[in-house]
């Protein structure tokens, strides 16, 4: 049996379509000019996307794709589950029917089913998979001249991200776009306070708080839930977020954003080294991830920037960000009062309209598309990811981490090779003093 296919043993509980998925790919461009590096497409130009992960965010990420232009049309589908891409296509069929027409021969099951999508005729691929599939879909999505829209993290590896900075570097050669789901550079409010913070108007940064308690995303269950049959792969797959080399672990899967905004405030100047501390408190099976971390990172100029972050129930939750300057205060998601505000010698808050900012993401990729002035996100999506990586390394080993050192980390999370009927034991649960840098 192909090793890209799901076991035949699985036929009675789910049919598999053709081919894989697990990320969306997004890029756009004409198909008439086949992208010639420095064309725009023209306004009537049709623009034919393709999903690669159809999960609830990139299914959301397709329906922003098709209001983001009135010529954009989904062709093509794909991901490892054929549950997963019919309920995708259903939902997207009943919002926007004249947008969709992806055919019976271009959805595709399995483990290869993103290269089937890149090769299908699309002009841009939403890539919105688990993200320890990121690097590898991102690659093949560039060297099949697509625009990409990709969804947050970049890898859960640094290996995964030298791979993407490679990636990045090459679409920028052949100016492709590329835009991340780091959604809050989109917003508007946000996007005026950290302007009003650039220009000055808190002084100089001397310390960064930022918050992002919450629930369990995906529980694991237990093991006697596991249906009879199902290989190693499958199993963590479907609970893809209680694995590291799938997600990445919760601060670098959901997290991972406002350790964006720490990176945004401090102008993607990495820190020079971070300490961390994190753990498991709430048990969770054969899942190997923690429920909380606390990341202290330190910066050249001695500011320090300090994250803080838990999945539990029953807890209280917090997404808010405190930039403490010389001057004053810039706060976000803190006061109810204000979304945004500056609190000290240049009291301000946003006044401005609203937005989507999931929508925003993909007006503006489109709009750049157009224009032929394509968007590149790849240097400071891959500097957050970088930083949430570097979090997590430290809370794992109980060691400080520098940048040099993370930068020539070697530890490889993901298999380089995947079947469905392979054996993938459970890495154990990190223990920091005893779990090693890698």
């Amino acid at each position: 049996m192909n090793q890209n296919q799901p076991p035949s043993n699985e036929a009675s509980r789910r049919q598999f379509l053709k081919s894989s998925s697990t990320a969306a790919l997004g890029t756009v461009l004409a198909t008439q000019l086949n992208f010639i590096k420095t064309s725009a497409a023209s306004a009537t130009d049709t623009l034919k996307v393709g999903l690669v992960g159809c999960g609830g965010r990139g299914t959301g990420a397709a329906n922003q794709a098709l209001h983001a232009d009135k010529n954009v049309v989904l062709t093509a589908v794909a991901d490892v589950f054929s549950d997963k891409l019919d309920t995708s296509l259903e939902s997207l069929r009943k919002q926007l029917p004249d947008q969709v027409k992806v055919s019976e021969d271009n959805r595709f099951v399995g483990l290869d089913a993103f290269q089937k999508v890149l090769n299908s005729g699309i002009d841009v691929v939403i890539l919105a998979t688990p993200p320890g599939f990121r690097p590898q879909h991102f690659k093949a999505a560039v060297a099949a001249n697509k625009h990409v829209f990709c969804e947050k993290p970049m890898a859960t590896d640094v290996p995964g991200i030298r791979s993407v900075m490679a990636s990045v570097a090459e679409a920028k050669r052949k100016n492709l776009a590329v835009v991340a789901g780091f959604c809050w550079r989109y917003h508007y409010a946000r996007r005026a306070i950290f302007d009003k913070i650039h220009n000055g108007a808190i002084g100089d940064i001397r310390a960064i708080y930022a918050t992002y308690y919450t629930g369990p995303v995906k529980p694991m269950p237990s093991p006697d839930k596991r249906p009879a049959g199902t290989t190693d792969l499958e199993w963590q797959l479907r609970n893809w977020y209680n694995f590291v080399w799938l997600c990445g672990d919760g601060l670098v899967e959901q997290a991972v954003h406002s350790v964006d905004k720490i990176a945004w405030a401090m102008k993607d100047v990495p820190p020079l080294k971070a300490v961390a501390v994190g753990g498991r408190q709430i048990p969770n099976h054969e899942g190997n991830i923690y429920d909380h971390f606390e990341v202290n990172y330190e910066y050249a100029n001695q500011t320090r920037a300090f994250m803080g972050c838990r999945q539990q129930t029953g807890c209280y939750n917090q997404n808010a960000d405190y930039i403490l300057g010389t001057k004053g205060t810039g706060q976000i998601s803190v006061s109810r009062r204000r979304e945004v505000e500056i609190i000290g010698e240049n009291d301000w808050g946003f006044t401005g309209p609203g937005n989507d900012m999931y929508q925003t993401e993909h007006d503006e990729l489109f709009a750049s598309i157009r224009a032929g002035k394509p968007l590149n996100d790849g240097d400071r999506m891959c500097t957050s990811t970088l930083m949430a990586i570097m979090g997590r390394i430290a809370a794992y080993t109980g060691q400080e981490v520098t940048w040099d050192q993370l930068m020539n980390s070697e530890e490889h999370l993901v298999p380089e090779q995947l079947d469905w009927n392979m054996t993938l034991p459970i890495r154990p649960m990190a223990m920091p003093g005893r779990t090693p840098l890698g």
